[in-house]
């Protein structure tokens, strides 16, 4: 089977089937230390046995919806699983304040979530930039976390086709409404025949972004120094996860990070960017087999 035909667009961005919360996932604000934050969380049913929380971490331009279809097999494991939206992300509000998106205070979020699920030392799983910014998270504290899943997630800065691609869009964001840059980047898509079937949702997550948020996290995406050895150092258990391609960190480049960090490494066939979205199945299996060795 393979993946759903994803266009090249001007910000790759993750297209999640859904944006209804299935049976038995809960969607509310999460309340934490730093401020609340929209989450989508499901929990073991009852008789369940319980094993730690898994938290979730959306990349560039996403949401926590990337998430949607692996949270009820997450449970169904044993895991709580909660998928957040960070500050300034569709439904987690943030301010109008560029510095207000620095890598540090992204992180710091993260390890408040963490704090408020609860459960003991949880995965972190982060997504292409959120694994950055989970990243960032464990070096600040290694303690709350069992594991950490980088997830089409790369060692520095995005390839050079992502950074002229990302250089569109900070070019665009002072000029232009997001509403016209929805217009802009849809009809890039069109010409490349590939439609989102569910383009309505994606344009009304787009519209709620924070335009400081996507302008801080594109300046980072731009210029992330390489901090394998600094995670190295820290012996947390990781996972490298990506698809078979991969435009915005090659794989090749996915896999010789993952030898650095002497990494579990999975390649999620029929997969590219974005693998929760475009193979939920075997990637939720990927993710539980990986935490039940932890």
């Amino acid at each position: 089977m393979s993946a759903r035909r994803r266009p090249v667009s001007l910000l790759g961005m993750s297209r999640p089937r859904s944006f209804t919360p299935p049976p038995g996932v809960r969607a509310y604000q999460l309340r934490t230390e730093r401020g609340e934050f929209a989450v989508l969380d499901a929990e073991p049913g009852p008789g369940s046995i319980i094993r730690p929380p898994v938290l979730l971490v959306p990349g560039y331009t996403g949401s926590k919806e990337d998430f949607i279809e692996v949270l009820a097999p997450l449970a169904a494991a044993g895991h709580r699983a909660v998928a957040v939206d960070g500050r300034g992300q569709y439904e987690s509000r943030g301010p109008d304040d560029e510095s207000a998106y620095s890598q540090e205070a992204l992180a710091r979020d993260v390890l408040a979530q963490a704090a408020a699920l609860g459960g003991g030392p949880a995965h972190l799983v982060g997504h292409s930039f959120g694994g950055q910014v989970s990243r960032a998270a464990v070096l600040l504290d290694r303690a709350p976390f069992r594991t950490l899943t980088l997830m089409s997630s790369g060692p520095a800065e995005i390839s050079p086709s992502q950074q002229a691609r990302t250089q569109l869009l900070l070019d665009a964001l002072p000029a232009m409404t997001m509403s016209e840059i929805w217009t802009v980047m849809s009809a890039m898509d069109a010409a490349q025949e590939a439609p989102a079937p569910n383009g309505e949702e994606l344009r009304a997550r787009w519209l709620l972004h924070n335009p400081s948020q996507l302008t801080a996290a594109a300046r980072q995406l731009m210029t992330e120094p390489d901090r394998v050895g600094e995670l190295a150092a820290t012996r947390l258990p990781v996972h490298v996860v990506s698809g078979v391609t991969d435009d915005a960190w090659p794989v090749p480049l996915l896999d010789a990070m993952a030898e650095r960090l002497a990494a579990h490494r999975t390649v999620v066939e029929g997969a590219d960017h974005s693998p929760a979205t475009d193979r939920p199945e075997i990637t939720a299996k990927a993710l539980i087999a990986f935490f039940a060795q932890y």
